[in-house]
């Protein structure tokens, strides 16, 4: 049996984008890099910021649009390359701002911008909430950190983990993985 191979045609609608992020599709985000990269590059380029600048910007609107697009409730109004473009531009006036600039954007593409700050605060609190749980599994320690981290990160078995740090049986390492997330749990709600 020969392997299908797929090719990423010239042109996808939205919707078909949309679904193949959702399915986790790497044609699907290749496509959005190579189609929408461009534009948000000129964007920032052209308004004070660098290449590298640019690839910062447009990754974290990628994940805001994945974040975004993987929730049931998501309907997009827009077309997606209008709506990736408003999070990057709001992304980037915000990098302005912090900078103290003064700045207009001048952009010449001529995209209807929808409204993306609800989306980008809900993003920020995640962000912190991310944070605030790292910071809970760093202090955390040994073996609680490494065994909550290959279970819930990395998807490893309770096999895996008994058999990695040396535990009698899976079972024990479950226990132990319990009682490692209560203090994790008390850690993260101990935190101001």
């Amino acid at each position: 049996m020969s392997k299908i191979r797929k090719i990423l045609p010239k042109s996808r609608e939205d919707a078909e984008i949309v679904e193949g992020m959702r399915n986790g599709d790497n044609d699907a985000i290749s496509y959005i890099y190579k189609s929408f990269y461009p534009s948000i590059s000129h964007l920032i380029v052209n308004n004070n910021g660098t290449e590298e600048e640019a690839q910062d910007i447009f990754q974290e609107g990628v994940m805001l649009l994945y974040d975004k697009v993987t929730h049931d409730d998501f309907v997009l109004s827009s077309r997606l390359s209008t709506f990736l473009y408003a999070i990057c531009r709001r992304l980037w006036l915000k990098s302005l701002s912090k900078k103290g600039n003064s700045f207009s954007i001048t952009d010449h593409e001529n995209f209807e911008i929808p409204d993306v700050e609800e989306d980008l605060q809900q993003h920020k609190e995640l962000e912190t909430k991310f944070d605030k749980m790292e910071s809970a599994l760093e202090s955390l320690g040994e073996p609680c950190s490494t065994i909550l981290r290959e279970f819930y990160i990395k998807n490893k078995s309770m096999q895996y983990i008994c058999d990695k740090l040396g535990y009698t049986n899976a079972d024990n390492a479950k226990n132990q993985k319990y009682k490692c997330l209560q203090r994790l749990k008390k850690l993260f709600f101990d935190q101001k």
